[in-house]
């Protein structure tokens, strides 16, 4: 059988990328199947350094095609902040409400065209020691004065979609996984996985 590895343990990623990559009839495997895989830094400067040295080594630890992603958000009015520090903002564990909390305090008193982001998601396909390919997503929006909305994970409850005027919470994984940075990154990656597959077959 086609398998293919997830360079996560995040259980919230982990989820999400197995219901994107659904459909491609390839079975999905995580991190979580080698407990003794240690972590790798994230000292790149780039999403795309930091997606490509994640598979990479998740690669060459299991020996199988393996995706890994790095993605982040950019507040224009903080010179693109917390950027590949999205999970780390405000602190190294930080939580999810932390980050958000810090992200509206630095944002306090801004008016709504002030209050530009993006969301940016970069995918590397790495067969060890060949890099299959990089795929990148990028979806536009706002960030909220509040948290609004229960469903999703990390910056989904402050994340604006303005053609909704609704948070990534407040529309839920059926909208988000048609829209979000990572389902146009995914979408891309699953192409390439596929043609990758079928040229290892011939």
């Amino acid at each position: 059988m086609k398998e293919i590895v997830i360079a996560t343990k995040n259980s919230d990623k982990k989820r999400e990328l197995t219901m994107l990559l659904k459909g491609t009839g390839i079975r999905i495997i995580s991190l979580d199947k080698y407990p003794a895989y240690p972590k790798v830094r994230e000292g790149s400067k780039s999403f795309r350094e930091n997606a490509v040295r994640k598979a990479m080594a998740a690669s060459r630890f299991t020996r199988k095609i393996t995706l890994a992603d790095d993605s982040g958000l950019q507040v224009n009015a903080l010179g693109g902040r917390p950027g590949i520090r999205s999970s780390r903002f405000a602190g190294t564990n930080a939580t999810y409400a932390q980050n958000n909390q810090l992200l509206l305090k630095l944002l306090k008193g801004k008016k709504t065209k002030q209050r530009g982001a993006q969301f940016i998601c970069v995918a590397a396909i790495c067969d060890y020691p060949k890099l299959v390919g990089v795929v990148e997503g990028t979806v536009k929006g706002g960030i909220a004065l509040a948290p609004k909305g229960k469903s999703g994970f990390g910056y989904d409850p402050i994340f604006i979609i303005p053609r909704y005027k609704k948070t990534f919470a407040q529309l839920g994984p059926k909208i988000k996984n048609r829209l979000s940075h990572r389902a146009q990154a995914l979408k891309r990656a699953k192409r390439l996985i596929t043609i990758y597959f079928n040229s290892k077959a011939q």
